[in-house]
């Protein structure tokens, strides 16, 4: 373990990576003892395997039996620390790699990153990208907004809608889009859904934007905007979370965003993501990359870490697995609106192998749906009761 805490000391490593160094060993310092009862074999010679292997043997390998309770923030600190800079390295070849090294690598990452899981949500987006906030079902407006809630079907919502940016704590933005969906279209109808995007029509969409919260004496928030405007052009805008923030913005070699800066995230993230050689002249030679292509400013969310416990993460995941409740802990059924549940009904319905007098059912699974069953369940419990 000490030859692996030591070897960055004779790397060439630059001026970020060697402060992210040091911050790593004062956090490493406070657990040096149980550190040096890992057996490390793996000493790598640059400075990302480096972090892999370091956040390995501290989180897999070491004894937690023998750390004392006011070590463990101190270790959380160092996982977090060694994240971070792993995402900030991966993001960071970016800058220099072609856009062959950067579908290859999705490709390489695709289990961990659950990347068909993100292009089924992208697939989803796309789906109803045309139609106006104000007309979305709420569960429709939930996925295209990014919060994960238990009114979200697995089997309509078959995706986490918290990839790319979530905006769960955006508590503002989502009172705000649920009390004024109008006043958002009215704001993202000036970014056209094909072609160039000028800074004018960035400028004008963050004028209209903005004013949705100074009316209701709110500040606006960029975070949320991002996810917004990379929903509607994935392939123009890349979404921001607080979490990731640092790691993106040391990558791309800016200052740090402010959550009210507008004008940089436009010169910053987006024209510097789009000055990029991969995203110049990224062009598909298979259907992988094809979907890669048309969500090019969604890739930089691709390299962010990630490892074989993302994908069990996932809120898709974890609403197919949890028990089935019937109602709430205040006793009252989960019921969804007559709105919500004949859209989602009628999108099941539409499939083909969905029998004709099981079509015939429609009321009756829309009533069972708007309950609060589930679209699947309902409609395999008429095949078993109806054949």
């Amino acid at each position: 373990m000490k030859k692996l805490l030591i070897s960055p000391s004779k790397m060439t490593l630059g001026e970020q990576e060697n402060q992210i160094y040091q911050n790593i060993l004062k956090q490493s310092s406070e657990l040096s003892l149980n550190l040096m009862a890992v057996k490390v074999e793996n000493h790598p010679d640059d400075f990302l395997p480096w972090c892999y292997e370091l956040l390995s043997a501290s989180r897999d390998r070491m004894n937690y039996d023998l750390l004392e309770p006011q070590q463990l923030p101190v270790l959380k600190k160092l996982h977090d620390q060694l994240i971070s800079a792993i995402s900030f390295l991966q993001v960071k070849t970016l800058r220099i790699a072609p856009w062959p090294v950067v579908s290859v690598f999705v490709e390489q990452h695709k289990d961990v990153i659950a990347l068909d899981e993100q292009l089924r949500l992208v697939d989803y987006i796309k789906s109803i990208r045309e139609q106006s906030l104000k007309d979305m079902i709420p569960e429709d407006l939930l996925a295209f907004s990014g919060k994960h809630m238990a009114s979200l079907d697995p089997s309509t919502y078959n995706f986490d809608v918290e990839w790319f940016a979530s905006t769960k704590s955006a508590k503002s933005f989502h009172q705000m889009l649920g009390d004024l969906p109008g006043a958002f279209d009215d704001a993202l109808v000036n970014i056209p859904l094909e072609g160039d995007i000028t800074q004018y029509e960035y400028q004008q969409f963050v004028a209209a934007y903005s004013k949705i919260f100074t009316d209701n004496n709110e500040k606006p928030t960029l975070a949320p905007a991002t996810r917004l405007l990379a929903m509607r052009r994935p392939d123009l805008f890349t979404p921001i979370t607080n979490n990731r923030l640092d790691a993106l913005c040391g990558a791309l070699g800016v200052s740090k965003l402010k959550n009210s800066d507008f004008e940089r995230y436009w010169q910053d993230i987006v024209k510097g993501i789009q000055a990029m050689s991969w995203y110049k002249m990224a062009k598909p030679s298979n259907e992988l990359e094809e979907q890669l292509v048309a969500i090019k400013a969604l890739i930089p969310c691709f390299f962010h870490y990630a490892d074989a416990k993302t994908p069990d993460n996932s809120n898709y995941i974890k609403l197919l697995t949890k028990p089935k409740r019937t109602t709430t802990t205040t006793g009252k059924t989960q019921r969804r609106g007559k709105e919500s549940a004949e859209i989602l009904v009628d999108r099941a319905l539409a499939a083909d192998d969905i029998p004709e007098h099981i079509r015939s059912k429609r009321d009756s699974i829309v009533s069972e749906v708007q309950k609060g069953r589930s679209v699947n369940e309902t409609i395999n419990l008429m095949r078993t009761i109806f054949g």
